[in-house]
């Protein structure tokens, strides 16, 4: 069944023959956040960078979306063949959310011997990247997507306003899956509600991530908004974002990125 935006110093820096030559740029954040249609506008409007990006495809246990397609989006398995790859060591199982992913851990090594190679999906897997021991020597560059600013966060995290983030965070999420889900499906099921209840739960924990992300970029626009394709040039935040992701790409940090701390974000249940 199987098949930085400042380059951190590494052994391709002193000349080894033998270095990974391949910047691995993981771009995470939660479901419907606008992670896809982020890498798709990439396409649209900087060509010849995404064109330089290796697109790191893993297996998932869930089914495919509405256009997703096998073998380009995901490699799409059942629960229990993904489950049998804990057993070789050749691949990293995770679970992501309700599902079940694997990643393929000598075809990332391949592809960054090709060139830069990009993950784009949920921030447990680009944590994953980020700490599995056998990538300890890649150059990075971790870019996690929010639908929430920093400012805001510290805002609504405020004594005084007294806000549960986390149950605003996931009303925030559960509005925009269920707008994404309505327009790919038209009627939805109980089980997709329940897909949705838990990824729109998961979000607050994956804000919680942000921090070991190299750079955040805040964007309100997720995969639910039109303003990636109703017209023909992006709009409000998708276009600030895909901007923002653009220049990172080339090495240079834009105005409006973040860098988060630790301690941005309460524990769940907590307010400060």
């Amino acid at each position: 069944m199987p098949r930085s935006a400042q380059p951190s110093s590494s052994r391709r820096d002193k000349g080894d023959p033998g270095a990974r030559r391949g910047r691995l740029v993981i771009l995470s954040g939660p479901s419907c956040v606008g992670k896809t249609p982020l890498h798709k506008a990439l396409g649209r409007f900087y060509p010849e960078l995404n064109g330089r990006l290796h697109k790191l495809v893993l297996f998932n246990s869930r089914s495919p979306r509405p256009g997703e397609i096998d073998g380009k989006d995901y490699h799409f398995r059942t629960r229990a063949q993904i489950d049998e790859l804990r057993s070789d060591n050749r691949y990293a199982v995770l679970e992501v959310r309700a599902d079940l992913q694997a990643l393929d851990i000598p075809e990332l090594e391949s592809l960054l011997q090709q060139g830069d190679v990009l993950f784009e999906g949920s921030s447990f897997v680009g944590r994953a990247l980020q700490t599995n021991s056998r990538l300890a020597s890649v150059n990075r560059l971790s870019i996690f997507i929010s639908p929430l600013s920093k400012e805001e966060i510290a805002y609504l995290k405020a004594p005084e306003r007294n806000v549960s983030l986390p149950d605003l965070l996931t009303d925030v999420m559960r509005r925009k899956l269920l707008r994404r889900t309505t327009r790919q499906k038209m009627h939805l099921s109980l089980k997709d509600l329940e897909d949705i209840e838990k990824r729109a739960v998961s979000a607050y924990r994956e804000l919680q991530e942000g921090w070991h992300f190299d750079y955040v970029i805040a964007n309100h626009d997720g995969e639910d908004s039109d303003n990636w394709d109703a017209f023909y040039y992006l709009i409000g935040d998708a276009r600030k974002s895909l901007d923002a992701f653009a220049e990172l790409l080339k090495g240079s940090t834009p105005a409006n990125i973040e860098k988060w701390d630790e301690n941005l974000l309460p524990e769940s249940g907590s307010r400060d």
